[in-house]
């Protein structure tokens, strides 16, 4: 496909000033794409165009944004006019203090349908939906075999957090409403595991903070958590495959690196390639018990419990073959996450 037939293309990005977003609209522009992003607040448009110039990229008019929540019907039907794809990759923002896991659920699953419903209405071509790993790898028993896209998440386990119930309810809301209600609309899906890679801006996704809680010290060791990662670069990348590859319809792709790692893997490269800069970072591992301990007052610990000691190997073996991907290594996403932020000076904020 030549750069110039992709000019005469618009494609939507919601949430367009996130981590994975922001990437994903780079290498649309880079592509040759025309793009228009939905913001919760037009407020942010200078803050993205910012990022994409951090990354190379100086959007100009190619790229226009549009007000659209969520949660709210307003300005969906404006946000798909004309466009012959949408990369949904805006997810309501996990409240670490919500009072009942449906505070999760109902807003992901409604935002997808909003999103699913304004595309099959203005004649998008496809849609490719951001889900998670969470929606394959949790409430299983411990297996050897890496879990692939044949596998969904049990939600009905109490080993199942909320926040990968959310995803996994969102995304099989997705899927019925494609079988039941999607008329021509094709629908891909990209899980990907923790989300690493060059930070552009202020605005990046959890899996960064845990690199920056180690760099900083505010880790003082290695909860027994055990997780894929991937580089937000090859995340774009699937994503922009998934969207125009005839093989991508109505398919689910895992995007992580390699085998998962325990986090104290992640400190150890943090420690070994970056010298000085990985000062503060601690190698040693915290015992699940001292973990039980301290989610008794830190919310974020409280989260972990369910993942202690949990296998959560993935393999991306349908993407790579059926779409030609071929990601960076696990240990090239923890350094450039880590160089970026350095760089950007973000380890002080």
């Amino acid at each position: 496909m030549t750069m110039n037939s992709n000019a005469e293309k618009l494609v939507l990005v919601t949430g367009g000033s996130g981590f994975i977003a922001v990437h994903c609209i780079l290498q649309l522009l880079q592509a040759g794409y025309r793009v228009r992003a939905t913001l919760r607040s037009l407020s942010r448009e200078a803050e993205v165009r910012a990022m994409l110039r951090e990354g190379g990229v100086e959007a100009g008019e190619r790229l226009s944004f549009i007000a659209a929540d969520l949660s709210a019907d307003a300005n969906w039907k404006e946000a798909a006019h004309g466009c012959t794809y949408v990369l949904h990759v805006a997810s309501p923002t996990p409240n670490q203090d919500y009072k009942h896991e449906d505070e999760m659920i109902i807003p992901a699953r409604e935002g997808a349908l909003r999103v699913l419903r304004a595309s099959r209405d203005a004649g998008v071509k496809r849609v490719v939906l951001t889900s998670a790993i969470g929606a394959i790898v949790c409430g299983h028993p411990s297996q050897k075999t890496p879990y692939d896209e044949k596998t969904w998440t049990n939600v009905a386990s109490d080993r199942t957090p909320a926040y990968q119930k959310s995803k996994t309810l969102a995304e099989k809301a997705a899927w019925d409403f494609i079988d039941s209600e999607g008329g021509g609309l094709e629908l891909s899906v990209v899980n990907p595991s923790g989300v690493l890679g060059p930070v552009l801006g202020p605005d990046y996704s959890h899996s960064i903070h845990l690199v920056k809680n180690l760099l900083t010290g505010k880790m003082p060791g290695c909860p027994k958590i055990n997780a894929g990662f991937v580089d937000v670069r090859d995340v774009a990348d699937l994503h922009l495959r998934a969207m125009t590859h005839p093989a991508a319809k109505g398919e689910r792709f895992i995007a992580t690196a390699g085998e998962s790692i325990w986090l104290v893997g992640v400190a150890r490269i943090l420690k070994e390639r970056l010298g000085e800069a990985a000062g503060k970072v601690n190698v040693k591992e915290v015992p699940n018990t001292l973990m039980r301990i301290l989610a008794l007052k830190n919310p974020t610990a409280k989260l972990m419990l369910p993942l202690l000691g949990m296998v959560m190997n993935t393999t991306s073996d349908k993407a790579i073959r059926l779409l030609g991907w071929s990601p960076r290594s696990t240990e090239d996403a923890v350094l450039a996450t880590a160089e970026s932020m350095i760089r950007l000076h973000l380890l002080d904020q």
